[in-house]
């Protein structure tokens, strides 16, 4: 399996155990790894890669918040 499609079955497992309900992150780890049989170093890779695209997209639908509240506030102005 290459890189690329390890780290998105490895993306998907992550998500799927959070979906799950767990919170611990060496747990979901351990599960991961038990499951595709992948190095730990991996999943830790992937997981701060995950996360890492999780942080910049909540970035970019937190700038738009101010957007809007100005925008709406603009409109009950006028």
């Amino acid at each position: 399996m290459n890189r690329t499609n390890q780290s998105t079955v490895i993306k998907q497992a992550i998500n799927s155990y959070l979906e799950k309900g767990l919170t611990d992150k060496q747990d979901i780890y351990s599960k991961v790894v038990d499951e595709l049989g992948v190095p730990r170093p991996t999943v830790r890779r992937v997981a701060r890669d995950l996360r890492n695209e999780l942080l910049t997209k909540i970035k970019i639908l937190q700038s738009e918040i101010p957007q809007l509240e100005s925008a709406a506030s603009q409109e009950k102005d006028e």
